[in-house]
């Protein structure tokens, strides 16, 4: 089953934000590759979530896909920050899917933490340059990161 880590600024939506809803939507995505690997999630597979742009970033804990993707919403919504005037309900290009709770950590893995594992040297949020909001993470980076909690 292929891992995946998810980005989200928690003052939008935040682990413990999904841990009291139990399961949200998961949308705005606006870059063409990560909108490719949210579109090739498949029902059951475990993200680390990750909150972003804020004082501390890092993993806040683990979520679960919880449906195939579908047309992104908000892309079709005048009124969101998401917005699209590309996008139509015939043409849309984005992507949303469902996501649940499934574990918040005690405390966040900071990103300065993540950067001292060796195991974790390829791991694509910590390439020079990388802005993805989705990305894959390998067993074995899964692995070296559960250990961390």
């Amino acid at each position: 089953m292929p891992y995946w880590l998810m980005k989200s600024e928690p003052d939008e939506l935040s682990i413990h934000h999904l841990q009291q809803r139990g399961q949200a939507r998961w949308d705005g995505v606006r870059n063409y590759q990560a909108r490719n690997f949210l579109r090739s999630m498949q029902v059951g597979e475990l993200f680390f979530f990750y909150h972003s742009s804020c004082p501390q970033p890092g993993i806040a804990g683990i979520a679960r896909i919880a449906s195939p993707a579908y047309p992104d919403p908000t892309a079709l919504d005048p009124h969101s920050h998401y917005h699209d005037p590309k996008a139509s309900a015939g043409k849309n290009p984005w992507s949303a899917l469902d996501v649940e709770f499934v574990e918040a950590f005690t405390h966040v893995l900071p990103l300065a933490r993540l950067r001292q594992q060796t195991e974790l040297a390829e791991l694509a949020l910590l390439q020079r340059g990388s802005r993805l909001s989705v990305m894959p993470v390998s067993p074995a980076q899964w692995q070296a990161i559960l250990a961390l909690r």
